[in-house]
Protein backbone atom coordinates (compact mmCIF):
# COMPACT_ATOMS: atom_id res chain seq x y z
CA UNK A 1 0.00 0.00 0.00
CA UNK A 2 1.33 3.49 -0.64
CA UNK A 3 0.01 6.75 0.88
CA UNK A 4 0.97 10.11 0.35
CA UNK A 5 1.95 12.36 3.15
CA UNK A 6 -1.02 14.65 4.19
CA UNK A 7 0.17 15.55 7.54
CA UNK A 8 3.69 17.15 8.17
CA UNK A 9 6.15 14.79 10.85
CA UNK A 10 5.53 16.43 14.27
CA UNK A 11 9.35 16.56 15.10
CA UNK A 12 9.44 16.93 18.53
CA UNK A 13 12.89 17.82 20.66
CA UNK A 14 13.99 20.68 22.86
CA UNK A 15 17.73 21.96 23.34
CA UNK A 16 18.29 21.18 26.59
CA UNK A 17 18.21 17.64 25.13
CA UNK A 18 21.70 18.48 24.08
CA UNK A 19 22.94 19.81 27.24
CA UNK A 20 23.30 16.38 28.53
CA UNK A 21 26.51 14.91 28.51
CA UNK A 22 27.64 11.79 30.45
CA UNK A 23 31.47 12.40 29.44
CA UNK A 24 32.91 13.92 26.37
CA UNK A 25 34.08 10.47 24.52
CA UNK A 26 30.92 8.79 26.00
CA UNK A 27 28.79 7.54 22.80
CA UNK A 28 25.53 9.21 23.93
CA UNK A 29 26.51 12.09 23.12
CA UNK A 30 24.48 15.51 22.12
CA UNK A 31 26.68 15.23 18.59
CA UNK A 32 23.75 12.53 17.55
CA UNK A 33 21.01 15.11 17.98
CA UNK A 34 23.25 17.56 16.09
CA UNK A 35 23.79 15.06 13.13
CA UNK A 36 20.56 14.19 12.85
CA UNK A 37 19.73 17.34 12.93
CA UNK A 38 22.25 18.41 10.26
CA UNK A 39 20.99 15.71 7.83
CA UNK A 40 17.45 16.79 8.25
CA UNK A 41 18.03 20.10 6.40
CA UNK A 42 20.67 19.32 4.01
CA UNK A 43 18.31 15.95 2.73
CA UNK A 44 14.78 18.17 2.62
CA UNK A 45 12.99 16.56 5.07
CA UNK A 46 12.79 19.19 7.50
CA UNK A 47 10.37 21.06 4.96
CA UNK A 48 8.13 18.14 5.24
CA UNK A 49 7.98 18.93 9.54
CA UNK A 50 6.27 20.48 11.89
CA UNK A 51 8.59 21.72 15.13
CA UNK A 52 7.54 21.27 18.48
CA UNK A 53 9.30 21.84 22.07
CA UNK A 54 9.06 19.14 23.88
CA UNK A 55 7.53 19.94 27.18
CA UNK A 56 8.51 18.49 30.81
CA UNK A 57 6.87 15.45 32.14
CA UNK A 58 4.79 16.12 34.50
CA UNK A 59 5.28 13.89 37.88
CA UNK A 60 1.66 12.00 37.26
CA UNK A 61 2.89 10.64 33.85
CA UNK A 62 6.04 9.65 35.26
CA UNK A 63 4.24 7.46 38.37
CA UNK A 64 2.37 5.35 35.98
CA UNK A 65 5.89 3.91 34.52
CA UNK A 66 8.23 4.37 37.49
CA UNK A 67 8.00 3.72 40.96
CA UNK A 68 7.54 6.91 43.19
CA UNK A 69 10.38 6.19 45.47
CA UNK A 70 12.67 6.11 41.92
CA UNK A 71 11.12 9.02 40.33
CA UNK A 72 11.63 11.20 43.41
CA UNK A 73 15.06 9.82 43.63
CA UNK A 74 15.62 11.03 40.29
CA UNK A 75 14.49 14.29 40.26
CA UNK A 76 16.54 14.82 43.76
CA UNK A 77 19.36 15.33 41.43
CA UNK A 78 18.17 17.92 39.20
CA UNK A 79 20.29 20.73 40.68
CA UNK A 80 23.74 18.48 41.48
CA UNK A 81 25.42 21.56 39.31
CA UNK A 82 28.99 20.41 38.12
CA UNK A 83 29.58 16.96 40.25
CA UNK A 84 29.07 13.99 38.36
CA UNK A 85 27.16 11.21 40.61
CA UNK A 86 27.80 7.60 39.51
CA UNK A 87 25.26 5.23 38.59
CA UNK A 88 27.15 2.18 37.09
CA UNK A 89 29.87 2.05 34.13
CA UNK A 90 27.69 3.90 31.53
CA UNK A 91 25.43 6.22 32.86
CA UNK A 92 25.44 8.89 35.48
CA UNK A 93 23.87 12.00 36.70
CA UNK A 94 25.54 15.52 35.80
CA UNK A 95 24.37 18.60 35.75
CA UNK A 96 21.52 18.77 32.91
CA UNK A 97 20.63 15.01 32.84
CA UNK A 98 17.63 15.42 34.81
CA UNK A 99 16.22 18.65 32.60
CA UNK A 100 16.93 16.38 29.19
CA UNK A 101 15.34 13.31 31.45
CA UNK A 102 12.16 14.91 31.82
CA UNK A 103 11.77 16.51 28.09
CA UNK A 104 12.66 13.31 26.39
CA UNK A 105 9.90 11.72 28.52
CA UNK A 106 7.43 14.61 27.97
CA UNK A 107 7.98 14.31 24.51
CA UNK A 108 6.53 11.41 23.85
CA UNK A 109 3.78 12.76 25.91
CA UNK A 110 3.30 15.71 23.10
CA UNK A 111 3.33 13.20 20.69
CA UNK A 112 0.50 11.21 21.74
CA UNK A 113 -1.73 14.49 21.86
CA UNK A 114 -0.36 15.40 18.77
CA UNK A 115 -1.56 11.98 17.12
CA UNK A 116 -4.63 11.92 19.34
CA UNK A 117 -5.64 15.16 18.06
CA UNK A 118 -5.10 14.50 14.35
CA UNK A 119 -2.74 16.41 13.78
CA UNK A 120 0.07 14.63 12.15
CA UNK A 121 0.67 10.36 11.48
CA UNK A 122 4.06 10.45 12.90
CA UNK A 123 5.17 12.16 15.66
CA UNK A 124 9.43 11.97 16.05
CA UNK A 125 10.61 12.18 18.99
CA UNK A 126 14.60 13.67 18.69
CA UNK A 127 15.79 13.46 21.94
CA UNK A 128 17.76 11.92 24.35
CA UNK A 129 19.02 10.58 26.59
CA UNK A 130 16.92 7.19 25.18
CA UNK A 131 14.68 4.80 27.88
CA UNK A 132 14.10 1.95 26.65
CA UNK A 133 17.01 0.02 29.56
CA UNK A 134 15.20 2.59 32.55
CA UNK A 135 12.99 -0.01 34.27
CA UNK A 136 10.86 1.11 36.61
CA UNK A 137 13.12 1.65 39.80
CA UNK A 138 16.34 1.41 37.95
CA UNK A 139 18.64 3.52 35.84
CA UNK A 140 21.06 1.84 33.44
CA UNK A 141 22.46 1.69 30.08
CA UNK A 142 22.18 5.69 29.70
CA UNK A 143 18.92 5.66 30.23
CA UNK A 144 16.76 7.55 33.22
CA UNK A 145 12.71 7.71 32.67
CA UNK A 146 11.61 5.07 30.13
CA UNK A 147 10.32 7.58 27.58
CA UNK A 148 8.57 4.90 25.35
CA UNK A 149 6.91 3.87 28.80
CA UNK A 150 5.60 6.67 29.65
CA UNK A 151 3.99 7.89 26.40
CA UNK A 152 2.40 4.47 25.93
CA UNK A 153 0.81 4.91 29.46
CA UNK A 154 -0.35 8.18 28.73
CA UNK A 155 -2.26 7.00 25.64
CA UNK A 156 -3.89 4.42 28.00
CA UNK A 157 -4.82 7.11 30.24
CA UNK A 158 -6.38 9.36 27.46
CA UNK A 159 -8.68 6.17 26.85
CA UNK A 160 -6.95 3.66 24.00
CA UNK A 161 -7.18 -0.13 24.94
CA UNK A 162 -4.47 -1.38 23.16
CA UNK A 163 -1.24 -0.55 22.20
CA UNK A 164 2.04 -1.77 20.66
CA UNK A 165 5.36 -0.91 21.54
CA UNK A 166 8.08 -2.03 18.34
CA UNK A 167 11.78 -1.74 19.46
CA UNK A 168 14.14 -2.63 16.96
CA UNK A 169 17.30 -1.44 19.10
CA UNK A 170 20.27 -3.42 18.27
CA UNK A 171 19.75 -3.86 22.62
CA UNK A 172 16.86 -5.29 23.97
CA UNK A 173 14.66 -3.08 25.73
CA UNK A 174 14.59 -4.57 29.40
CA UNK A 175 12.88 -1.48 31.12
CA UNK A 176 10.04 -1.18 28.55
CA UNK A 177 9.31 -5.11 29.57
CA UNK A 178 9.96 -4.66 32.77
CA UNK A 179 7.25 -1.66 32.86
CA UNK A 180 4.60 -3.64 31.23
CA UNK A 181 5.35 -7.35 31.86
CA UNK A 182 1.51 -9.45 31.64
CA UNK A 183 0.20 -6.07 31.08
CA UNK A 184 -2.37 -7.50 28.07
CA UNK A 185 -3.06 -4.04 26.47
CA UNK A 186 0.56 -3.37 25.70
CA UNK A 187 2.10 -5.70 23.39
CA UNK A 188 6.39 -5.48 23.16
CA UNK A 189 7.41 -6.76 19.99
CA UNK A 190 11.30 -6.95 19.72
CA UNK A 191 14.03 -7.52 17.69
CA UNK A 192 18.01 -7.35 19.17
CA UNK A 193 21.23 -8.77 19.05
CA UNK A 194 21.96 -11.79 21.70
CA UNK A 195 23.95 -12.49 23.23
CA UNK A 196 23.92 -8.45 24.21
CA UNK A 197 23.96 -6.27 26.95
CA UNK A 198 21.83 -6.63 28.74
CA UNK A 199 21.53 -10.00 28.59
CA UNK A 200 17.58 -10.02 28.73
CA UNK A 201 16.83 -13.58 29.65
CA UNK A 202 13.19 -14.10 28.53
CA UNK A 203 9.70 -14.32 30.24
CA UNK A 204 8.08 -16.96 28.60
CA UNK A 205 5.08 -16.05 31.06
CA UNK A 206 4.24 -12.98 29.58
CA UNK A 207 2.63 -13.68 26.21
CA UNK A 208 2.15 -9.69 25.60
CA UNK A 209 6.09 -10.02 24.78
CA UNK A 210 7.47 -10.72 21.46
CA UNK A 211 11.03 -11.79 21.66
CA UNK A 212 12.95 -12.26 18.42
CA UNK A 213 16.75 -12.25 19.58
CA UNK A 214 19.04 -12.39 16.17
CA UNK A 215 22.41 -13.73 16.37
CA UNK A 216 25.68 -11.53 15.72
CA UNK A 217 26.26 -10.65 12.02
CA UNK A 218 22.61 -10.95 11.14
CA UNK A 219 21.80 -8.82 7.85
CA UNK A 220 18.48 -7.23 6.92
CA UNK A 221 17.26 -10.39 5.18
CA UNK A 222 17.48 -12.19 8.82
CA UNK A 223 15.48 -9.13 10.30
CA UNK A 224 12.43 -8.60 7.97
CA UNK A 225 12.20 -12.89 7.91
CA UNK A 226 11.59 -12.00 11.74
CA UNK A 227 8.96 -9.29 11.21
CA UNK A 228 7.06 -10.92 8.93
CA UNK A 229 6.93 -14.46 10.65
CA UNK A 230 6.49 -12.75 14.37
CA UNK A 231 5.80 -9.62 14.38
CA UNK A 232 3.25 -8.81 11.39
CA UNK A 233 0.88 -11.97 12.81
CA UNK A 234 0.89 -10.97 16.67
CA UNK A 235 0.17 -7.31 15.11
CA UNK A 236 -2.84 -8.60 13.28
CA UNK A 237 -3.98 -10.42 16.29
CA UNK A 238 -3.44 -7.18 18.79
CA UNK A 239 -5.19 -4.77 15.95
CA UNK A 240 -3.07 -1.56 18.37
CA UNK A 241 -5.04 1.86 18.51
CA UNK A 242 -1.40 3.30 18.13
CA UNK A 243 1.90 1.81 17.22
CA UNK A 244 4.85 3.48 19.03
CA UNK A 245 8.19 2.79 18.56
CA UNK A 246 11.52 2.15 19.86
CA UNK A 247 13.62 3.88 17.22
CA UNK A 248 17.24 2.55 18.26
CA UNK A 249 19.13 2.96 14.95
CA UNK A 250 22.75 0.61 16.56
CA UNK A 251 21.26 -2.32 14.69
CA UNK A 252 23.20 -0.99 11.68
CA UNK A 253 26.35 -2.34 10.11
CA UNK A 254 28.73 0.61 10.70
CA UNK A 255 27.54 1.04 14.62
CA UNK A 256 30.55 0.56 16.59
CA UNK A 257 28.34 -1.24 19.44
CA UNK A 258 27.65 -3.70 18.31
CA UNK A 259 27.30 -7.06 14.88
CA UNK A 260 23.98 -6.46 13.79
CA UNK A 261 24.31 -5.56 9.50
CA UNK A 262 21.17 -3.47 8.97
CA UNK A 263 21.29 -1.14 6.04
CA UNK A 264 19.55 2.14 5.33
CA UNK A 265 17.14 0.44 2.93
CA UNK A 266 16.00 -2.03 6.07
CA UNK A 267 14.96 1.30 8.21
CA UNK A 268 12.83 2.59 5.20
CA UNK A 269 11.51 -1.12 4.64
CA UNK A 270 10.11 -1.24 8.88
CA UNK A 271 8.96 2.12 8.65
CA UNK A 272 6.40 1.78 5.50
CA UNK A 273 5.69 -1.84 7.53
CA UNK A 274 4.57 -0.03 10.64
CA UNK A 275 2.72 3.15 8.67
CA UNK A 276 1.04 0.37 7.40
CA UNK A 277 0.16 -1.45 10.09
CA UNK A 278 -0.88 1.49 11.42
CA UNK A 279 -3.63 2.41 8.79
CA UNK A 280 -5.25 -0.74 9.39
CA UNK A 281 -5.89 -0.26 13.22
CA UNK A 282 -4.40 2.59 14.58
CA UNK A 283 -5.79 5.55 12.73
CA UNK A 284 -2.42 6.03 11.11
CA UNK A 285 -0.95 6.89 14.36
CA UNK A 286 2.76 5.77 14.56
CA UNK A 287 5.16 7.95 17.62
CA UNK A 288 8.86 7.13 17.21
CA UNK A 289 11.36 8.08 20.19
CA UNK A 290 15.07 7.95 19.72
CA UNK A 291 17.41 5.12 21.46
CA UNK A 292 20.60 4.21 20.33
CA UNK A 293 22.99 4.69 17.53
CA UNK A 294 26.44 5.33 17.93
CA UNK A 295 28.16 5.92 14.16
CA UNK A 296 27.24 9.51 13.26
CA UNK A 297 26.71 9.04 10.03
CA UNK A 298 24.95 5.86 9.98
CA UNK A 299 22.60 7.29 12.35
CA UNK A 300 21.62 10.56 11.11
CA UNK A 301 21.26 8.43 7.39
CA UNK A 302 19.17 5.61 8.95
CA UNK A 303 16.70 8.64 10.63
CA UNK A 304 16.03 9.81 7.78
CA UNK A 305 15.41 6.60 5.73
CA UNK A 306 13.13 5.58 8.66
CA UNK A 307 11.24 8.93 8.03
CA UNK A 308 11.01 8.91 4.06
CA UNK A 309 7.72 6.61 4.40
CA UNK A 310 5.77 9.49 5.96
CA UNK A 311 6.87 11.53 3.77
CA UNK A 312 5.69 10.09 1.16
CA UNK A 313 9.29 8.82 -0.22
CA UNK A 314 9.80 5.85 -2.08
CA UNK A 315 8.29 2.45 -0.42
CA UNK A 316 10.32 -1.29 -0.77
CA UNK A 317 7.93 -4.05 -0.95
CA UNK A 318 7.37 -5.88 2.20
Amino acid sequence: MTMTASLPIAWISHAECRRHEIAEEHPESPRRLAAIEDRMIASGLADFMRRHEAPEAARADLDRVHAADYVGHVLAHRKIGPRRVEIDGDTAFTEHTVSAALRAAGAGVLGVDLLLQGQTHLAFCAVRPPGHHAERARAMGFCYFNNVAVAAAYALAQGLKRVTIVDFDLHYGNGTADCFLEDARVQLLSTYQHPLYPYWPGAAHAPNLIDVPLRPYSDGAVFRAAVREHWLPALAAHQPEMILVSAGFDAHAADPLGDLRLQYEDFRWIAGVLRDAAAVSAQQRVLATLEGGYDLTALARSVENFLLPFAGGEDLPV
